[in-house]
């Protein structure tokens, strides 16, 4: 299971790097935001979900990451699941090129925001605590 959570949160930080690119790359040419990129952004917001509920899976298994910070892993995999979609809620759905930035600001945030937890051992590897 540990595998598992350290390929989906691989999966993420890449994730988070494309979102960031794709939404610089819209507002460079000056285009609304499509269906497409929103569909990408429940996508991402679903796969953070998902990432965590397999931490809380390890956690309630009795593991946890080698850094021992718990609390912190919970609170970082909480804001990576639910920042996307409350920029959407905060911006009530603007689609221009300002919002655009904004999401692409947020999306690159979050890209270095999970490297540094993974550089901080943050989401693994994960241990039995003895």
């Amino acid at each position: 299971m540990a595998d598992l959570h350290q390929i989906l949160f691989n999966m993420h930080i890449m994730y988070s790097l494309a979102l960031g690119v794709w939404a610089v790359y819209m507002a460079s040419r000056q285009e609304a935001i499509s269906g497409h990129y929103w569909g990408a952004v429940l996508t991402y917001a679903l796969l953070a979900a998902a990432t965590l509920a397999v931490g809380v899976a390890l956690l309630l298994s009795g593991m946890q990451p080698r850094s021992g910070r718990v609390v912190v892993y919970l609170l970082y995999m909480l804001w990576l699941a639910i920042i996307m979609p409350g920029l959407f809620s905060l911006m009530s759905g603007r689609d221009d090129k300002r919002a655009a930035l904004a999401y692409a600001l947020l999306a690159i945030f979050n890209f270095t925001t999970s490297l540094s937890m993974l550089e901080r051992e943050l989401v693994g590897p994960w241990v039995t605590p003895t």
